[in-house]
Parts: structure tokens; C-alpha cells; sequence
């Protein structure tokens, strides 16, 4: 009888620890190995335009300085290199071309704000808020900006409608600046989460 318990209880042990595995041990096909899951399940590229109001342009200004240290204004940049201290909120045209012109595709949505003394860097956290005959619904963005570097990566945290829960990165470029009132970023996305 002794053996028939054991033999029953090994069973119970090996029929447990097989139904409790990890789901994470299931999630991809076995086909799947670790470089094929690196590829983006989609990828685009758009353009944004920011146009900072500086005093004159209301007309055509696309953000704006709604904080700034005590030795700064809210008409322009802070006098050191770096702006630090100054938080811009803006409402960028989105474009899939880098002509400003251009048919919108869509909305840049959100704020940065300069955030090292030292050198010029910035903060982002904003919304592409698409509403085109190809894309409609959100992708979320946050992260750091160091302006300086040639290309920068910023976290894809999320999305809605079409990228309903969208993970991945975006690569941002400076494509141009004009001084203190008008840059074109371009923007790279890869999606690695698609619903």
C-alpha cells in the first residue's frame, strides 16, 4: 500500500509542476528564436514641427513658454546655453514629409522642459495624436532628450485606437532649427508591441 501512495503522490507532483509552469514558457511559437523577436512589428516615420512663440508670431507659434526660472520670461528661451529651467508646451503639426507646408497627418501633443545646467538637454513626455485616412488613436511618448547627440532614443509607452497598447522606440533627429523659434524633429518608430 506504501508504494501505491508514493507512486500516486510522484504523479500528483509531476502533474502539478507540469499545469504550473511559467506562461511566459508559452507565449512565442518555438519557432521563434531571440534575434527574430527583436524585429519591429511595424515601423514609421513622421516629422514634427515646433514653432515657439517668442512675443510676435501668435499666428503661427505652435508652443509655448509656461514656466521659467526668475531670471528668464516667458517670451524666450532662458539666456544660458542650456535653457535650463524653461518648460514649453506644445501642439505640433505631425507631417510625413519635412516640408512644414505639408498635409498634417496628425498632432504632437505634450510638453518639454530643459533640464541640466551644463548642457543643453530637455525632458519629453507627449502624444501623436493621429486622425488621417491612415492612422487614428494615440502612441505616448516619454522620455529624456539629450539635444546634442545626433540621434536620440525616447520610449514608446502606449498607445490607443489603431496602436492600442503600442511598445517600442522612437529615434529622434534634429533635421533642422531656425534660432530659438522654429525645429524639425524626425521622428523613427519601431514598434516591438502590436496589437
Amino acid at each position: 500500500m506504501a508504494l501505491k501512495s508514493s507512486t500516486f503522490s510522484l504523479f500528483l507532483f509531476i502533474f502539478l509542476f507540469s499545469s504550473t509552469t511559467p506562461s511566459f514558457a508559452h507565449k512565442y511559437p518555438a519557432k521563434h528564436t531571440q534575434k527574430s523577436l527583436r524585429k519591429p512589428c511595424k515601423s514609421m516615420t513622421f516629422y514634427f514641427h515646433d514653432v515657439l512663440y517668442n512675443g510676435k508670431n501668435s499666428k503661427n507659434a505652435t508652443s509655448a513658454i509656461v514656466g521659467a526660472p526668475a531670471w528668464a520670461n516667458k517670451t524666450s528661451l532662458a539666456g544660458q546655453s542650456s535653457h535650463f529651467g524653461d518648460l514649453i508646451i506644445f501642439d505640433d503639426p505631425i507631417t510625413t514629409t519635412n516640408n512644414f507646408h505639408s498635409k498634417a497627418v496628425g498632432r504632437a501633443q505634450g510638453f518639454y522642459f530643459y533640464d541640466k545646467k551644463e548642457i543643453f538637454t530637455a525632458w519629453f513626455a507627449f502624444s501623436f495624436v493621429f486622425n488621417s485616412t491612415e492612422h487614428k488613436g494615440t502612441l505616448n511618448f516619454a522620455g529624456a532628450d539629450p539635444t546634442t547627440s545626433k540621434t536620440r532614443d525616447i520610449s514608446i509607452i502606449g498607445g490607443t485606437g489603431d496602436f492600442f497598447m503600442a511598445r517600442g522606440v522612437a529615434t529622434l533627429m534634429t533635421d533642422t532649427y531656425q534660432g530659438n523659434a522654429y525645429f524639425r524633429l524626425r521622428v523613427d518608430i519601431k514598434l516591438y508591441e502590436c496589437w
